[in-house]
């Protein structure tokens, strides 16, 4: 597993949980992987208890199965959860992404700006953990720009369904997009073009659709029949 520091303040539930969806969505915890509430709470430096609330809370969104008298797995990826989670990123993401267009000449994207450079730099150098982290980067700074971090947070939960494909992708696409995608959504954004936005975002999270088949011929054992 991949860990980081706890953050000040933050509850040991809540650092687990943190732990745990960021180690799901860049496939470090495999999906159909059994896991060991003693191990991961060694790992992370934590009691059983708050480990074992994380993974009931993941259960919730059906990322992680409790199986009775077996302990929890990481569950496999249902293209049906996958769909959804686009979705729903997409409704949410075309709306702020119109607004920052609304918002263009009052709002200030050097942040974003500099996150595609570093993408550029990621991608040349096959950094692809690096890489998603500033995809990631990218989109939540819309939300901060256009003031809806609240509703970038409800979303956060849902969209490890669709981000373990997009990791995925990473390793199974030979021409991968997602810089390219972005240099356009903040020149779109930038210049306050509202349709050209709307269209690049939906074209963007729609990528792993043209993907699918090349995903699954190389990783279909992580995905439900």
């Amino acid at each position: 597993m991949n860990i980081s520091e706890r953050y000040a303040r933050e509850t040991a539930r809540d650092y687990a949980l943190r732990m745990l969806k960021r180690n799901i969505a860049s496939m470090e915890l495999e999906p159909g992987v059994m896991l060991s509430e003693n191990e991961l709470s060694a790992a992370m430096g934590l009691s059983r208890t708050p480990v074992r609330e994380a993974l009931i809370e993941l259960s919730k969104i059906r990322i992680v199965e409790i199986l009775p008298q077996r302990g929890s797995r990481i569950a496999l990826i249902d293209y049906d959860f996958v769909e959804e989670s686009r979705f729903m990123r997409m409704v949410l993401e075309k709306a702020v992404f119109e607004l920052a267009c609304d918002m263009a000449p009052e709002l200030d994207f050097s942040a974003a700006e500099a996150n595609v450079k570093l993408q550029e730099f990621y991608l040349e150098n096959q950094l692809n953990e690096k890489l998603m982290e500033m995809d990631d980067a990218f989109h939540r700074e819309f939300f901060r720009l256009t003031n809806k971090m609240q509703s970038y947070h409800m979303l956060e939960s849902m969209t490890l369904h669709f981000d373990r494909v997009r990791n995925l992708s990473l390793f199974a696409v030979k021409e991968i997009k997602i810089v390219e995608d972005h240099q356009k959504l903040l020149a779109a954004a930038k210049a306050g073009d509202k349709e050209q936005a709307a269209a690049l975002i939906v074209k963007h999270l729609s990528r792993y659709k043209v993907d699918k088949e090349e995903i699954y011929s190389k990783y279909h054992r992580y995905f439900t029949k």
